[in-house]
């Protein structure tokens, strides 16, 4: 499919600096804002939609507006997963996704993550000379980082870790794609599990993966595993989680995500000593933005040309 260049109405969700920056690519397009509290509400005549993701209402409480999609050629998701949209807006011919945009600072966090556990930050630190310690740390050198999916999140994380001196092993539902220079494939989950000092979370949310970490799985764990969650919280368990670290099955959980977020009042996650609990956040780093930005323009411009899109949804 093609467009052509001109007579294009670009409506996107991110204010002003994203409005800016199109119209200086893309100058004889007609570029819309819309907030997102009226997500849906776009002019009829919108060709190419940069959308989302939202949470101020469940994807399953989002109804399908009148005569959905109009004009509407291609749908740009801001996001890697899809779980944060409406299934019907995922059913247009054309939907991209934002692969990669932020895998970077997100295996950054990740990494982040089980250097604190192994580092026991923050209580490393002192503040006084009563706090003057002897604390027992440990190594990443030669421990076992388990890599659940082994996309462009879980390739970055395996980077870093091979530089801390770790042995990687990744387990992935897809086993076509051969795996690079030191990380091992697993042959399956419980091959993973039984083996991983700091088990990460790095796989999409489907209703095949849901609870795939349940008390099945958490049996079958290294015990003292430190589990790190950036994917999604639908994937844990969250129940079986709190009694495994309640009974030492699992040493610690470092979790970006949640289900539901935010967590209500008073739920256990937020005091648990053995979690460490951040609001989905993992993703933020300078120029998120702007690689955004790139990869839609370059979509655009695959568009126009008549080529293939990047990262194009295959699976609905």
């Amino acid at each position: 499919m093609t467009i052509t260049a001109d007579r294009q109405v670009i409506v996107h969700h991110f204010g002003a600096r994203i409005s800016e920056a199109l119209a200086a690519r893309w100058p004889q397009f007609s570029i819309v804002a819309v907030e997102t509290t009226r997500a849906w509400d776009i002019p009829d005549e919108t060709s190419i939609l940069l959308c989302g993701p939202f949470k101020l209402l469940k994807p399953s409480q989002v109804g399908k507006p009148d005569k959905w999609p109009r004009a509407l050629q291609w749908v740009q998701l801001a996001a890697a997963g899809v779980d944060g949209y409406p299934k019907w807006l995922l059913h247009h011919p054309i939907v991209t996704t934002a692969r990669g945009v932020n895998s970077i600072p997100i295996a950054e966090f990740a990494m982040a993550s089980i250097l604190a556990q192994a580092k026991r930050f923050p209580s490393t630190w002192v503040k006084s000379p009563d706090d003057w310690r002897e604390l027992h740390l440990d190594t990443l050198d030669g421990k076992t980082l388990g890599l659940m999916g082994f996309g462009s999140i879980g390739s970055q994380v395996a980077r870093r870790a091979l530089a801390f001196g770790m042995r990687v092993i990744a387990w992935r539902r897809s086993s076509v794609e051969p795996m690079p220079e030191g990380v091992t494939r697993a042959e399956s989950l419980h091959d993973l599990l039984k083996v991983a000092d700091h088990l990460v979370l790095a796989l999409p949310h489907t209703p095949e993966t849901h609870c795939i970490i349940d008390r099945a799985a958490i049996a079958q764990m290294k015990p003292g595993l430190h589990l790190v969650n950036v994917a999604r919280g639908g994937l844990v368990d969250q129940d079986a989680l709190l009694e495994a670290l309640d009974n030492g099955r699992i040493a610690a959980a470092s979790l970006d995500v949640t289900d539901p977020e935010p967590l209500p009042a008073g739920h256990a996650l937020y005091v648990h000593p053995k979690v460490r609990l951040s609001p989905h956040m993992a993703w933020s780093g300078p120029g998120t933005i702007d690689r955004l930005v790139n990869k839609f323009n370059d979509n655009l411009a695959r568009l126009i040309e008549g080529k293939p899109l990047i990262d194009a949804l295959t699976e609905r």
